[in-house]
């Protein structure tokens, strides 16, 4: 790639950059993969699934039940339920479920409610 190339994708990388944090920071869907369990995109925004809403109200009742991670994982994929992705769940998928509920990430911000 010659110099003057590099330097337009750089400056194209760059505003695409700028954009997404833009809109993240007014709570729009930046794009960047997909969107947290509990959630999907409609129109660039991010609203609530209420399939998987569901699933995260077994998975919070059972953490607050004293259930190791296995435990919930294990009951989940014993009774059907599946990830986005349609995979069996796995300690560490539920662990980032409790993370994002119990507020230890950010990934949940401007998420609107779907009907």
């Amino acid at each position: 790639m010659s110099a003057e190339n590099l330097k337009t994708h750089n400056e194209i990388w760059l505003r695409l950059e700028q954009g997404r944090k833009a809109k993240a920071a007014e709570g729009g869907y930046a794009g960047y993969g997909s969107p947290a369990f509990g959630q999907r995109a409609v129109n660039g925004e991010l609203v609530s699934d209420s399939k998987e809403q569901q699933i995260i109200d077994l998975i919070r009742r059972h953490h607050k039940s004293g259930k190791s991670l296995q435990q919930i994982a294990d009951w989940l994929n014993g009774n059907g339920y599946k990830t986005k992705r349609g995979q069996q769940w796995r300690r560490i998928s539920i662990k980032r479920v409790l993370d994002r509920l119990y507020g230890k990430s950010k990934r949940v911000s401007g998420v609107k409610s779907s009907s």
